[in-house]
C-alpha cells in the first residue's frame, strides 16, 4: 500500500524578504525539498523601518507574486501554509506586511492551491514545543527535523517551520487546533 504524499509550500511573507520552504510529507515522514527567499528590496533603507515608497510598493508586490508563481510552478505544491500577521508597534509596517501577505495568498489562490493560515505562536509551538521560542531555536529545530546540513536563514527557516506545522496538521508538538480554528473553553471556535 502506497503512503499518501503531500507537497507543502510554507510562506513567511515580508515586504523586503519573503521566505519560502517546500517540504514533502510521505506518511508521517517529512522531507526537505527546497527553500529560499524572494528579495524585493534594492538595498536602500527607507526613513521608516518597513515603510515602502508609494511608487515602490506595487513593484515589490509584483516581485512577490511573480516569485511565488515561479516557486509554485517549479515545485508543484498541493497545499500552502502562510503565517498570519498580527499588529506590530508600527501600524504602517503592519499594513505593508499585510499587503505582502495578500500577494502571497493571491499567488497560491490563483494557482488553485489550498491555503492554511497559522499564527507565529502555532508555528513555534508545533516546531519547537514553545510558542515563545526565539528565531534561533526555530532555525535549529527546522535543521534537525529536516536533517539539513546547515542552519537555514531566518526567513527560509520560518517558511519551512510553517510548512512543518501544516504537515503536523497544525498540531505538532503542542497539540494545537487545526488551521483556522482555535480551542477556547474546550470548544472549537472559527
Amino acid at each position: 500500500m502506497a503512503l499518501a504524499t503531500t507537497r507543502i509550500l510554507g510562506i513567511d511573507p515580508g515586504l523586503r524578504l519573503t521566505g519560502f520552504g517546500v517540504i514533502e510529507k510521505i506518511g508521517e515522514k517529512i522531507i526537505y525539498v527546497a527553500s529560499g527567499t524572494i528579495k524585493t528590496a534594492n538595498g536602500k533603507k527607507n526613513a521608516v523601518e518597513g515603510e515602502a515608497d508609494r511608487e515602490e510598493l506595487p513593484a515589490r508586490l509584483k516581485i512577490i507574486l511573480d516569485g511565488l508563481f515561479e516557486v509554485i510552478d517549479t515545485y508543484q505544491p498541493t497545499q500552502v501554509a502562510v503565517e498570519k500577521v498580527f499588529v506590530n508597534v508600527n501600524p504602517q509596517s503592519t499594513l505593508l506586511l499585510g499587503q505582502a501577505r495578500g500577494a502571497a495568498i493571491s499567488a497560491a489562490v490563483i494557482r488553485n492551491l489550498i491555503v492554511a493560515e497559522y499564527t507565529a505562536l502555532q508555528v513555534k509551538q508545533s516546531v519547537v514545543g514553545n510558542g515563545h521560542a526565539q528565531k534561533e531555536q526555530v532555525q535549529e529545530m527546522v535543521k534537525r527535523l529536516l536533517n539539513l546540513p546547515a542552519t537555514p536563514k531566518p526567513d527560509s527557516a520560518d517558511a519551512l517551520a510553517c510548512a512543518i506545522c501544516h504537515a503536523h496538521g497544525g498540531q505538532g508538538l503542542g497539540k494545537l487546533a487545526t488551521a483556522g480554528f482555535r480551542v477556547k473553553g474546550g470548544r472549537l471556535i472559527g
